[in-house]
């Protein structure tokens, strides 16, 4: 594909982009109703393109993290579908106007939120993306381009195919949500250079995914590299309860990045919870690696370096560490967490509310599963992504993530002198 089919994507979602914008929330809602009975009316079309995705990922003997993320089944068709549904029951911000100052010359101003434009979003094997990504930049006013990776992209073209009914149906362009047709990486390039009509990108995928596309874009990016989550068990935890924080955040589901990677367990307590851990890890499969001091409570752990923590596994693994004190875990923290998500377990009031003001995060949890690390599970609705970096947002990132704020100046004649 040459450089004119990049722009003329781009250029066309910036005009589809300016026909969400004027939509009432009502409008929208009714649309986004129609985007969720399609999914469902077309499961069966989607989930028998899914399964040629699959064996083709079987195949190319993609990991086991990845043929998760790609996998489809009728839970998790229903589960696009509802999100939609739960985006319908979010306020929609634009247009949401906030008072800011009445100056000395009467002149009054507000901030009003608006709508990005046209967003672009960049993925590997996710294809419930596709639903997420279109739906929430649909009730936030926006146009969005998604590139697919080439493990996924039959899936998403499937799941495009629905929107593009409900979009039809409704009287709308299907340029409201475009689904890149290759995952040519050259065609990637150039639409990373189309700062003209594109405002922000979005990448989810792997750490060198993320690394690509800020290094190449023109345009804005939302960084997120990793997922490595910590859960630190303080001296003053209820071990029960820390240690199903534990086989919540390793165990329930490994290849996401709200997963525990990491487990750091005050000195004072390490023989007590620590036999508790090996003995739960051990009965999931859960392969560990440790430092030297907490090696000895588990059968067959890899004891690794103090530099070599902080890796994101995705898998059944996770690091352990004993530290001496809670200046120690936050120490580790900060040396090896990636600004994703953190928990304390502790009954002790100061001692968590000083964890989170300490830790530099997106998210810090107090007795909570790293698990809830999510934008449906905070209440946000669909999330789009996860942002480590701290411009313009700074964790799971909903509706409100993908508007901004403009001034409104409302004045009776008022010149300035």
């Amino acid at each position: 594909m040459s450089n004119s089919v990049a722009t003329e994507i781009s250029k066309r979602a910036a005009v589809a982009a300016r026909a969400v914008a004027t939509l009432s929330e009502a409008e929208k809602n009714a649309v986004l109703q129609k985007m969720a009975d399609t999914i469902r009316k077309h499961q069966d079309q989607i989930l028998a393109v899914n399964e040629k995705d699959m064996a083709a990922g079987r195949e190319k003997q993609l990991s086991d993290a990845m043929l998760d993320r790609l996998q489809l089944n009728p839970e998790r068709i229903e589960g696009m579908a509802t999100a939609i549904e739960e985006i319908i029951e979010l306020q929609d911000p634009v247009g949401e106007r906030m008072p800011f100052t009445t100056r000395p010359n009467g002149i009054e101003v507000e901030k009003m939120r608006i709508p990005l434009g046209v967003i672009c979003m960049i993925y590997e094997a996710r294809p419930n993306v596709t639903a997420d990504a279109g739906a929430l930049c649909f009730k936030s006013g926006n146009a969005v381009i998604l590139r697919c990776g080439r493990e996924a992209i039959e899936s998403s073209k499937a799941i495009a195919a629905a929107l593009h009914e409900a979009l039809r149906e409704s009287g709308l362009p299907e340029d409201v949500i475009t689904v890149v047709p290759t995952p040519d990486r050259e065609l990637m390039l150039e639409l990373l250079q189309q700062d003209q009509y594109i405002d922000l990108v979005i990448p989810r995928g792997g750490e060198g995914l993320i690394h690509f596309v800020s290094d190449n874009s023109k345009i804005p990016v939302i960084q997120h590299y990793k997922g490595v989550c910590h859960l630190y068990v303080d001296k003053d935890a209820d071990l029960d309860k820390a240690l199903n924080l534990l086989l919540n955040g390793k165990t329930q589901r490994t290849g996401v990045c709200n997963a525990l990677e990491g487990l750091l367990v005050h000195a004072a307590i390490a023989d007590k919870f620590l036999p508790m851990a090996a003995q739960a890890l051990q009965e999931k499969g859960v392969k560990i690696h440790s430092d030297k001091a907490s090696a000895e409570y588990f059968a067959d752990a890899d004891v690794i370096a103090d530099d070599a923590f902080g890796e994101e596994y995705l898998a059944l693994e996770i690091a352990v560490r004993t530290v001496a004190d809670f200046d120690a875990a936050i120490e580790h923290i900060q040396d090896f967490g990636s600004g994703h998500t953190e928990v304390i377990a502790t009954e002790n009031e100061t001692t968590a509310q000083r964890f989170i003001r300490e830790v530099d995060s997106a998210v810090t949890m107090w007795n909570a599963s790293s698990r809830f690390s999510d934008g449906g599970q905070l209440g946000l609705g669909a999330e789009i992504g996860i942002s480590t970096s701290k411009l313009h947002a700074y964790g799971p990132m909903g509706l409100q993530a993908l508007t901004t704020e403009k001034f409104v100046v409302t004045g009776t004649g008022q010149i300035r002198g």
